[in-house]
């Protein structure tokens, strides 16, 4: 299968299409990725926001990531948007997808990788794709996009040797992987028990 390779204006339909046939996102959200991808392909210099796609052996793109840089970091950088064309899914696109953009934010001096997703059941299967390469769930907001669909978030240190990385649960308190008011509770309790 060929290589990742940044996405070109002839890979707008595809990508789009896949966005839509997912059966996941709604309209607003495809139109976003729409919005997204037109920022990456038509304004020269912009370093907000980088697609990738990963082709099939006739280079037609069978699924894509968006990444950018987080304002007012350093080396941190959020993950928008992974998908796989629904006829795609389960050959090991989304693994080299991720693959390919942690490559590429490691070259460029990343540390840290961020994502946002849905705490809903349609989303369970990113959920765990997501936690099995790594990431760990750091804290979720409940109704976040609208009621009964939380926030979770979910981060990645990209160095290994990083200082916090092993510290990070010690100085936050460990919290349980679980959303709703019973989460944020928790979350609270443990901050108090530090006398902050």
């Amino acid at each position: 299968m060929p290589a990742i390779r940044r996405a070109e204006e002839k890979d707008r339909a595809a990508i789009l299409a896949a966005a839509q046939d997912v059966g996941v996102f709604t309209n607003d959200e495809v139109a976003c990725v729409d919005e997204l991808l037109d920022v990456y392909l038509h304004k020269p210099g912009q370093q907000d926001y980088v697609f990738l796609v990963r082709c099939d052996e006739q280079n037609h793109p069978l699924g894509f990531s968006c990444h950018g840089p987080t304002p007012m970091t350093e080396g941190t950088f959020d993950l928008y948007w992974l998908c796989v064309s629904s006829h795609a899914q389960g050959k090991g696109i989304a693994s080299a997808l991720l693959d390919g953009v942690v490559q590429e934010l490691c070259a460029q001096g990343g540390r840290l990788l961020v994502l946002e997703t849905s705490s809903t059941p349609p989303y369970r299967p990113a959920r765990a794709f997501y936690e099995k390469h790594g990431f760990d769930r750091r804290t979720g907001i409940p109704d976040y996009y609208r009621p009964g669909d939380d926030l979770v978030m979910y981060a990645k240190y990209l160095v290994s040797s990083h200082p916090r990385r092993g510290g990070m649960d010690a100085e936050y308190g460990s919290l349980p992987r679980r959303g709703g008011m019973e989460y944020l509770e928790t979350a609270r309790q443990a901050t108090e028990s530090k006398g902050d």
